[in-house]
């Protein structure tokens, strides 16, 4: 749970809630079916209680702007405001917990007063027709003559952007690759440590036990993949640069994200992968571990 400052949509959580709420009110979708997904008083939170102020707030932030605040959810949020999990984890007569009692008053006195404009469901302009396809392996050149391949492990749109997700491959060589080639290479991701026991964690992620198989039987993680986000516009400038060798498609259940990031264009992905792969061949990465491509793709 990362916490980058003191506003109320300002950590991993408040986040994931806002923007899962708004995604499902722009997109059209009941408000009791909202409701249902994001309640206010949500019990998956509640073991932690400064996890929990930043979801309520969060959660009121959304029903607020939305129109869905009433006087029963005014007074939820005002008991665990009180509570000051927030301010008594970050020093509550320090500059970040008096920043915050600061914040949470101002919210409160937004929220607490009726909304007079509702904010409108917003429409965003969706890519319906794609420059490469999910499981498409693209490779491109270097400077010093060498090829590198990147899976296209999916398409990425929301909010009106759309990118390509890219995960590095550890090929590295002079000559273009075919698709056997890469068999034998390995892709750029990571395990992802799991707290809950062994059935629960293969449940959330089915086929998890290939890659515990690989690492010899321990069950105690998830896995996913390292992906860099390459914009639908850059895409359609360089496109012509990125060579579609074949496909490989990603085992069910493994296509999840360990690692995502944001490339700036062409010159941006050639840097990047290739930093990413030679620091792996080199054994000095400490982002990204390497998976055999037969572990995490099905192979025909």
């Amino acid at each position: 749970m990362a916490i980058d400052g003191v506003k109320i949509i300002d950590s991993d959580t408040a986040h994931d809630v806002y923007g899962g709420f708004m995604d499902m009110y722009d997109g059209g979708e009941d408000l009791s079916v909202i409701e249902t997904t994001f309640p206010l008083e949500n019990e998956e939170y509640s073991g932690d209680a400064l996890d929990y102020e930043l979801y309520v707030t969060a959660c009121g932030l959304a029903l607020w702007e939305t129109g869905l605040m009433d006087g029963n959810k005014l007074a939820f949020i005002r008991s665990v405001i009180d509570k000051g999990a927030f301010i008594k984890a970050w020093d509550p007569d320090g500059p970040d917990g008096k920043a915050r009692q600061k914040e949470l008053d101002r919210y409160w006195k937004k929220i607490s007063q009726p909304n007079a404009k509702v904010r409108a469901r917003k429409k965003y302009r969706k890519v319906t027709r794609f420059y490469f396809q999910p499981y498409d392996l693209l490779a491109f050149q270097l400077d010093n003559g060498c090829y590198l391949v990147a899976l296209c492990a999916e398409i990425f749109q929301q909010r009106g952007v759309c990118e390509y997700m890219l995960v590095p491959t550890t090929y590295y060589s002079e000559t273009m690759p075919t698709v056997a080639d890469l068999h034998s290479c390995h892709l750029l991701g990571r395990t992802i440590e799991s707290f809950y026991d062994t059935a629960t964690t293969k449940k959330m992620q089915p086929n998890i036990e290939r890659i515990w198989q690989h690492l010899g039987g321990n069950p105690k993680c998830f896995f996913g993949l390292s992906k860099y986000g390459l914009l639908h516009r850059d895409v359609a400038i360089c496109r012509s640069r990125l060579v579609k060798i074949g496909t490989l498609p990603v085992v069910e259940g493994l296509n999840d994200t360990a690692i995502r990031s944001t490339l700036n264009g062409f010159d941006s992905l050639r840097k990047r992968f290739c930093d990413a792969v030679i620091s792996q061949r080199e054994g000095t990465s400490q982002m990204h571990q390497s998976w055999p491509v037969n572990v995490v793709c099905n192979i025909e």
